[in-house]
């Protein structure tokens, strides 16, 4: 069972409805756990500007940012709790425009590649980025979307 919270702190019509979040994110759980608690907060340039900079230390907005909980194993849960994915509605916007992509599928990726860091997922090295980049490109594909890194490798 999943329990994803969403949450919007800026305008909902400039991200997708909340059923299609939910969605998305239940396809990229369903692949590594059986249950799991999560939020997914959908905000401005301004708030994602300022926890790239507190976490990150770059003072730029960027498109997603995932926080894991860590909670020690000793503390016994039904359902894990995960984290937090925090998507910039601006940003994704913007970028879907520039890479001349359809906005839900580089939403659905944005969520999916949030998760996957939530999940202990990385792309720090080449070969990590390998294996994310292709469980992303998995869960699109069955979600009906294609690879997105296509587009921006010609």
């Amino acid at each position: 069972m999943f329990h994803i919270t969403i949450q919007y702190t800026t305008n909902k019509t400039l991200a997708p409805k909340a059923s299609l979040l939910r969605q998305w994110a239940k396809m990229a759980l369903s692949k590594k756990v059986i249950s799991a608690e999560m939020t997914i907060r959908i905000v401005g340039a301004h708030e994602i500007a300022l926890l790239n900079a507190i976490y990150r230390h770059k003072k730029i907005p960027t498109n997603v940012l995932s926080f894991p909980l860590n909670i020690p194993n000793v503390i016994p849960m039904v359902t894990p709790l995960l984290g937090d994915v925090i998507i910039c509605a601006d940003v994704v916007n913007q970028e879907a425009r520039e890479q001349h992509k359809s906005q839900y599928a580089h939403w659905a990726h944005m969520v999916i590649h949030g998760i996957l860091h939530l999940l202990g997922f990385d792309h720090e090295k080449k070969k990590d980025a390998k294996i994310m980049e292709s469980l992303e490109i998995e869960i699109l594909q069955s979600l009906g979307f294609t690879n997105p890194y296509k587009v921006l490798r010609g």
